[in-house]
This record gives C-alpha cells, structure tokens and sequence, in this order.
C-alpha cells in the first residue's frame, strides 16, 4: 500500500524526516511518534501535498513526486485540525466533499447517507455542524475521508481532544472501516495503547528517523508470566492479598498487576509448568475466592520499548507516548501531534 526510500524532509531550522525507509501492507497500521517526530509531515508527502526533499515514495503503486492527483483520487484523508465550516450541515458538506471525489449527485447523496449511519451521525446529519461536539465533529470528518469509497485512508490523530469514550468509539469505528468495507487503514496517534488495540502493523518513528515496524503481534509476544484475578469474599475482604500470601508460603513471588484491566486486583507470577495453574487451582478453591480469570499475559508495547532499549531514543519516544499529559518533558505529549 505504502512504500518510501530513504524519503527525507528537511526546513531550515529541522529535519522533519530523516532517510525514512519502510514498507506498509493492507490492514489497519498505525504510525506512532512523539509529537515533532513527523508523522504529520509524512502524511503530506504521501498524499502529494508536499514535497519530499529527497528519496522516493509510493502510494498504490503510484510515485508521490508525479501522480498526486491519481493518489488523492483512490485515498481519503482525516486531517488532525478542525477544518469544518459551522454553518453548514454534515449531509450539505459530506454530499459536497463526495462530488469533489468525482461522485454524481445521486450517488454522492446515497453514499454520503450510508456513511454517516456508519459513523453514528444519521439523526444528526441536518443540523449545523457548529453546534457539534468534538466527537461529532471528529466523526463528520472521517466521513468525508470515506464518502468516495477509498481503497486506503490516512487519519490523522483521530481521537484528538476525546474522552475516554469517545476514543473508544473512534477506535471501534477505525476498526471497522478495515474489517466492514475491507479499506486499508493509515492512522497516527501519539498514544501507543490506541494502536496496540486496533492496529495490524505498528510503524514507530522518532526524530523523523524509523526505530521499528512490525506486526502487533510481535510487538506483545506472550510471556511465561501467570497474570490471575479473583474475587473478594467476606472471609477474604482482600481476596488478591490472601492468595499472595498462599503462593508466597510455596516459593512464588506475586506482583500486583501494572496497567492491566482490573489493576490492583490482578497477581502475576511466573509460571514454572502445568502445575503452576493446578497450583493456583487448588489455592482458590481452598481460599473459597472467585476465579475470574487467569491467563498467560501480554507485553504492552510500551513495555517492549522500555525493556528493548533499541536505542537511546527508543525510551523516551515510548513513554512520551504512553504518558499523555502535561510535563512529560522535552517532548510534550498532550497537545496536538505533529
């Protein structure tokens, strides 16, 4: 879907992109970086907006430097910034946004109608947009990126300003696009449990250079550690505690969980063998405490950035990603991405 060599970008004063190379196939990737680590950059380059000062790249097989216009017609772009006129209704701007992709009229109606029922904005699609909320607005957006029927669509810090249900719902809807209408998906985030979620293939770049592409799944390889979670009882107000103190009195050392659902709740160890879980069985059933789940856990990527070290960059782009907020340091996280 998506090929670059050696692409650069460099302004006076910094160097957006640096000898990029990469490979990206169909399926929702997700490309993370620190803000400033030109992620943003790399979207306009691609789309033919911007050009790259040198090295190549290729977006469905056609060369960015000279068929910008053939890409833009085949991809759909969500851009990060509001760029939504406030006097105007979602069916009036996407049923435009459609015809400019070259639709007729009466398909740019159909198919605006069709996508925003996919996107949840079907009630609500004659009101101004001005009197939308940031996730309304984020919605009308990504419809407009879809109205024409992609074959690809790059999206731009999607979850931008939401709350947390609202990114999970934008996550969901990114999912979809791939899974429902099998369009493949570009999006970039600053936050790497976002991708970890809905993403394929995980892209990390830092400083405009490429620290690591790979499948999610090679980033979260399962590990020997036993995470557990039980219940409390009244004879076990702290049931996490008693079964600590029971694995302690055979040899196994617990920890309580970091990060995972249910953190505080949820014990992990390392598990020897079978007899491990037979252990832990039988622990439960003696404590009389409720067995909710237990399972082999999964490294976060962020923990495989903090644990690889790849390189001196590596760390910091990591936990700038995973640290939104203010006071993260040089690299400030929590305001737009870039």
């Amino acid at each position: 879907m998506i090929l670059t060599e050696s692409l650069s970008k460099r302004f006076p004063r910094v160097t957006a992109l640096d000898r990029l190379s990469m490979e990206i196939g169909p399926g929702v990737t997700g490309l993370v970086g620190a803000n400033g680590a030109g992620k943003s950059t790399l979207i306009k380059i691609l789309l033919g907006l911007s050009p790259a000062t040198e090295g190549r790249a290729a977006v469905l097989g056609l060369d960015v430097a000279t068929e910008g216009g053939a890409i833009r017609e085949r991809v759909g772009y969500m851009p990060e910034h509001d760029c939504l006129p406030p006097d105007v209704s979602a069916t009036e701007f996407v049923v435009h946004m459609a015809r400019m992709s070259g639709l007729p009229p009466a398909a740019a109606r159909e198919r605006t109608a069709d996508t925003l029922r996919h996107v949840g904005l079907y009630e609500e699609r004659y009101r101004p947009m001005g009197g939308y909320s940031t996730g309304m607005k984020q919605r009308v957006k990504l419809a407009q990126a879809l109205v024409h029927d992609p074959e690809l669509v790059f999206l731009d810090e999607p979850t931008n300003g939401l709350d947390p249900v609202g990114r999970d719902d934008m996550l969901g809807l990114i999912r979809r696009v791939h899974t429902d209408f099998g369009i493949s998906v570009l999006v970039t985030s600053h936050l790497l449990g976002e991708l970890e979620r809905t993403c394929d293939h995980v892209v990390v770049i830092d400083g405009g250079a490429l620290l690591r592409s790979s499948s999610t799944t090679d980033f979260t390889q399962t590990t020997t550690t036993l995470a557990v979670e039980v219940t409390d009882t009244d004879a076990h107000p702290d049931g996490t505690g008693a079964l600590r103190e029971a694995l302690a009195a055979r040899g196994i050392t617990a920890e309580t969980g970091d990060g995972l659902p249910g953190a505080g709740h949820v014990l992990l160890f390392t598990a020897e063998g079978e007899e491990t879980y037979d252990l832990v069985r039988d622990l439960v059933t003696d404590l009389g405490l409720g067995l909710v789940r237990m399972e082999q856990r999964r490294h976060h990527i962020a923990e495989v950035f903090r644990a690889e070290g790849t390189a001196e960059t590596a760390a910091p782009a990591a936990a700038d990603a995973v640290r939104p907020g203010p006071g993260t340091g040089p690299k400030e996280v929590a305001g737009h991405g870039g």
